[in-house]
């Protein structure tokens, strides 16, 4: 099946685009999503991330406090790779189901959503690949205003990314995302029909 990644920095507005190709019928893998899900409340997920970080990291219903492991490992690269290597295998296999679901789907491609696209390597396996951007300064208010942090917390986060000029230098089709939700789907319906083609040449290859 003709796969399409979807990706740019944090707060970006990638979730915008990906409902952008919901709405169209196309089947949207998120990462984020199946990363949520891997340590969900009494998951084998969480009960790892617990034995590595403790039961500080956990809110009294027994859920997983994600603001105070965020503080933690987004200011510390090496406790940051090892919560990535521990949730790893989990994620793996939800997104292995979710994928195996969308090329069940008969929709002509799916798309993959991913912040770290890039930074987790095999990028190539996803072209073409979609950028999501908007200026470092829009990126600091969205995400304060989204996640109630500290400028210095969300500028910690979006400086944990590979720079997002570089992910525009990678990609196959960028959408900016500094204006309006009309002016970016008016952005994103060039881009679909351009992927509506290729996907249909593939299928015909």
């Amino acid at each position: 099946m003709f796969r399409v990644g979807l990706t740019g920095g944090i707060a970006c507005g990638k979730s915008l685009v990906a409902g952008f190709f919901a709405e169209k019928g196309i089947p949207v893998v998120n990462d984020d999503h199946a990363a949520h899900d891997a340590v969900a409340k009494g998951s084998e997920g969480l009960a790892a991330v617990v034995g590595e970080f403790g039961a500080d990291v956990l809110l009294p219903d027994g859920s997983l406090d994600r603001p105070k492991l965020g503080r933690i490992v987004f200011n510390d690269d090496a406790k940051r790779r090892r919560l990535m290597a521990i949730t790893f295998p989990f994620i793996g296999r939800l997104l292995g189901e979710r994928f195996d679901a969308a090329e069940r789907s008969g929709a002509p491609f799916l798309v993959y959503e991913s912040a770290l696209l890039f930074e987790n390597g095999g990028y190539d396996a996803w072209r073409p690949i979609v950028v999501v951007r908007v200026e470092e300064t829009q990126q600091i208010e969205r995400l304060c205003a989204r996640s109630a942090l500290t400028r210095a917390d969300a500028t910690a986060r979006i400086r944990s990314q590979m720079p997002l000029a570089r992910k525009v230098e990678l990609a196959d089709f960028v959408l900016d995302n500094a204006g309006s939700p009309e002016e970016t789907r008016r952005q994103f319906d060039a881009v679909y029909a351009k992927l509506l083609a290729r996907a249909s040449a593939s299928d015909q290859a």
